[in-house]
């Protein structure tokens, strides 16, 4: 088997700034996403794409909350899991009509995931990360401040959820057999399914695990040459206006350390990266959404490697 690449969609994946998330706008976007990653197919690697999934679960709780008069509400935990059949529905058919358009025979499958957290992550008692669009509506507002956590923004209002950390993907082992047989593998979409170990048994809990980190942790399990998280920007910025084209992990560690990246942006990116590459991992590459194919090969993007002495 070639090398592995697990390829992790940004929110921009599906719905782009300025969208306001209709169907027909995400399979368009999913489309021009899928577009890029079959060139790497065509390259040769073998591919597990992770996505996030803040717009479509935070319409989602607000569907509930409004609909919860006519037909019973569903947790949050059951939204992920909704999130995850939907959106994986659109990569999975879009990456294979991409595939098909370039004569490629590969199966592509989309992995319902969970993913263990601990029981006693502090994270459970501070809801912070944001999920959904900005509301300003008044009418959404007064639904959503019945039964979610908000949190102001400067534009309005959004859904807060707790976000525990990773500890490790229970249907990793499938997603290489999976990759092993020849297949594309959709898998730890939203970061997964949140759930604790309780006597042997698998129990959910309601959050939301950031699908950077989740998809370091399943880059990792399966043993993943490249992780590549593409994004909204084409490279990472020290400053405003500096560029990182290419650093090292002790670069990039002392960059981190020194508080360069917001912990509610490009952060939890170059935390999945440092760790993916402490944990035997060979590069990353984080890189806007239309350059999957050039960042794979080096080409663009930001690049991060071990030593300065690596080839790409």
């Amino acid at each position: 088997m070639g090398d592995i690449a697990v390829v992790a969609l940004g929110g921009n994946a599906l719905i782009k700034p300025g969208q306001i998330g209709t169907i027909y706008e995400q399979f368009a976007t999913t489309r021009e996403t899928c577009a890029s990653i079959a060139q790497m197919v065509k390259d040769g690697w073998n591919i597990i794409l992770t996505h996030g999934n803040g717009p479509q679960v935070g319409a989602l709780l607000l569907q509930q909350e409004v609909a919860k008069t006519l037909t019973p509400a569903m947790p949050l935990g059951i939204c992920v899991a909704q999130s995850q059949g939907q959106i994986g529905y659109m990569i999975q058919q879009c990456m294979a009509n991409a595939l098909k358009k370039m004569n490629i025979s590969k199966d592509v499958v989309t992995l319902v995931s969970q993913v263990i957290v601990n029981e006693d992550d502090p994270a459970f008692d501070t809801p912070s990360k944001p999920v959904g669009p900005i509301y300003e509506d008044q009418d959404a507002l007064t639904h959503l401040k019945r039964g979610c956590p908000l949190i102001k923004q400067k534009k309005g209002w959004r859904i807060i959820v707790s976000s525990p950390q990773p500890v490790s993907i229970v249907e990793a082992p499938i997603v290489k057999k999976l990759l092993k047989e020849g297949n594309i593998v959709i898998a730890a979409g939203g970061g997964g399914m949140p759930v604790v170990l309780e006597d042997g048994r698998i129990e959910g809990r309601e959050a939301v695990v950031d699908k950077d980190l989740v998809s370091e942790r399943l880059a990792t399990e399966i043993g993943a040459d490249l992780l590549l998280i593409l994004t909204d920007v084409h490279h990472v910025y020290l400053e405003k206006d500096q560029i990182i084209q290419r650093a090292t992990l002790e670069e990039m560690e002392k960059y981190y350390q020194m508080g360069f990246f917001p912990p509610g942006s490009m952060g939890p990116k170059i935390l999945a990266s440092i760790q993916f590459l402490k944990n035997g991992g060979k590069r990353v590459a984080i890189a806007s959404i239309d350059k999957a194919w050039q960042a794979a090969k080096g080409e663009d993007g930001t690049q991060i490697v071990h030593s300065d002495k690596e080839s790409l």
